[in-house]
């Protein structure tokens, strides 16, 4: 986190938190009551500045204030990094890189979510098409585009197949979850609330 917000947190420890202001859509858009922010600055300094707590409700922490953030779909927008033909890299929303992936899925809509280091992310959807290379079968040999549409398309039927993501040096298996299972499989809330018996 930046200093000025440590040093709000450590001055200001009991500021009441805000709900139901700040919100993250599936490509990575912050918006403040439904209106997008636009100012690259305060995107930046709220993506340093972003985190989760022990409920699994993520916040941006604004000097002494946390604001919860209600989740379209993932705590992270992932985006494909990098120039095409050069290895694969993953930039989540908030400007930082992935180091690592534990595993992959797709919903029933076609959507591909990431457990990755800095959290699970769901890939923005204008980034597809760039990964149609780094799907792979279990010797890592790049699919045919008919194949792999099959395989896509199955997998959104919820059913399972022999689909990895090839990234650094190895490959990632592709399962299958609802979009509805996604926050319980990743711990995380979509609309945090105040706890029960709180003020805020």
């Amino acid at each position: 986190m930046d200093d000025i917000v440590l040093r709000g947190m450590a001055r200001w420890p009991n500021v009441p938190a805000v709900y139901g202001w700040l919100s993250l859509d599936r490509r990575g858009q912050w918006l403040i009551k439904g209106e997008r922010i636009s100012n690259p600055t305060v995107t930046a300094f709220i993506g340093r500045n972003y985190e989760r707590d022990g409920r699994g409700c993520w916040f941006f922490q604004n000097g002494p204030q946390r604001v919860f953030v209600q989740l379209d779909y993932a705590p992270l927008v992932l985006r494909v990094a990098g120039a095409e033909g050069i290895a694969l890299e993953f930039e989540a929303h908030t400007g930082k890189r992935a180091a690592a992936i534990e595993g992959a899925w797709l919903d029933e809509d076609g959507s591909l979510i990431l457990s990755t280091d800095l959290g699970p992310g769901l890939i923005d959807d204008r980034d597809l098409p760039r990964l149609e290379t780094s799907f792979v079968d279990a010797n890592g040999t790049p699919l045919p585009e008919a194949v792999l549409d099959e395989l896509m398309e199955l997998a959104a039927q919820q059913r399972a197949v022999p689909l990895w993501l090839g990234f650094r040096e190895r490959s990632v298996k592709v399962d299958s979850i609802r979009s509805g299972d996604v926050p319980a499989r990743f711990g995380f809330v979509r609309d945090p609330q105040p706890p029960k018996g709180s003020d805020q």
